[in-house]
């Protein structure tokens, strides 16, 4: 009964040191930020409560990731602050006087760390993926009015599509160009568009782009990949109605394959960073397979962190808290530092992905566990 009690006790003071920590920096982090880029906020906004929605609009969808970020110091932090309590108060001495081993009390603290770390694993893949176009979108850019580049793509079957700008309201491209292969037409075919709309969805004249304005005007159809419309049947511009329409079909090339910032792949779940290094038409493909094996040696390297950090702090116990502290939180920029380096060596492809990824846990795993089994019983 005294174990389960003494769980409940330390379980109760680790949640309670996370949530302080979480709030703490959290706060933090959006009142730096804030007071930083007020002015993007208050730029295009009318008014003190137009200002404010737009503040809490931006910063309940960016908590998410600013979390993502901080999410393995907030555990850490936690655990250490609750063991470092623990030994303030004089628990300690008790407890290991009625015969139960330093490692015995500090379990219950590792379970509720490496529950927290699962939370992580959530956060990334399952609520940042589903608003990564919100997190996109500029402070001064509440309903992503501003012109977006345009980057160049290909579809499997060779067809390159690029563009001037494009404008993420109605998911439109002005200045849209399309080269289509010589196998798939007949002959090269360089169409050029005064503006493109992209078309969601499975149906008929649906998952492709409209183009509007296009020269040359008589390219004839390919089934499957251009169908030539009536310029007369509902065109979107009506100054475009005497001139070119065509529907381009494509099943890679959507908006945001167009539109999306080079560094998008941060906020994709893990499946869609597979999918992505499976296609040969990809780029940044060694930052992607960085990111990829990271992800999956992320939860490790957070538990690495966890028992590197208190391990420290209860090898001595006759240590100075403060002191012990302060060791932890050295090692520990230690350990980002590392991680940080290997990270940057991956991605200029000096080393390879999955080493780049594995080699923290390489260094710091055996570490962390002499250190744990170092702990005085």
């Amino acid at each position: 009964m005294i174990f389960k009690l003494i769980d409940r006790q330390m379980i109760r003071g680790y949640f309670k040191s996370y949530f302080v920590c979480l709030a703490s920096l959290l706060s933090l982090y959006v009142v730096v930020d804030l007071f930083t880029n007020l002015d993007d906020f208050t730029h295009h906004n009318k008014g003190l409560l137009a200002s404010l929605l737009r503040i809490i609009t931006y910063y309940g969808y960016k908590v998410s990731q600013i979390f993502d970020r901080l999410c393995e110091a907030i555990v850490l932090l936690a655990a250490m602050f609750t063991v470092a309590w623990m030994q303030r108060n004089n628990e300690q001495v008790p407890l290991l006087s009625a015969g139960i081993s330093t490692r015995r009390i500090v379990v219950p603290v590792l379970m509720s760390a490496f529950f927290m770390l699962g939370l992580t694993v959530v956060n990334q893949e399952w609520i940042i993926p589903r608003i990564a176009d919100k997190l996109a979108l500029d402070r001064d850019d509440p309903g992503g009015q501003k012109t977006v580049p345009v980057h160049s793509a290909w579809e499997a079957n060779n067809i390159l599509v690029n563009g001037d700008h494009a404008n993420r309201r109605d998911k439109s491209v002005t200045g849209f160009f399309v080269t289509i292969p010589e196998k798939l037409g007949g002959t090269l075919i360089h169409l050029s568009a005064t503006k493109a709309y992209y078309v969601p969805g499975p149906k008929k004249r649906q998952g492709g782009w409209e183009l509007v304005g296009a020269w040359p005007a008589d390219v004839p159809s390919i089934p499957g990949i251009l169908d030539q419309l009536d310029v007369t049947h509902a065109p979107r511009d009506s100054k475009e109605r005497d001139s070119g329409r065509y529907f381009l079909h494509t099943r890679d090339i959507d908006f945001d394959a167009l539109t999306r910032n080079p560094n998008w792949f941060i906020m994709a779940s893990t499946p869609d960073l597979y999918e992505e290094l499976q296609r040969p038409e990809s780029t940044r493909l060694a930052s992607m397979a960085v990111l990829f094996h990271t992800r999956l040696t992320r939860p490790l390297l957070g538990m690495v962190l966890v028992v590197m950090g208190l391990s420290v702090i209860l090898r001595d116990q006759n240590r100075n808290v403060i002191i012990s502290s302060g060791m932890c939180l050295v090692l520990c920029g230690l350990f980002f530092a590392v991680c940080y380096a290997c990270k940057m060596l991956g991605d200029s492809e000096i080393l390879n992905p999955a080493l780049a990824a594995w080699l923290p846990v390489l260094c710091f795993g055996p570490h962390a566990l002499v250190l744990f089994d170092a702990v005085h019983t």
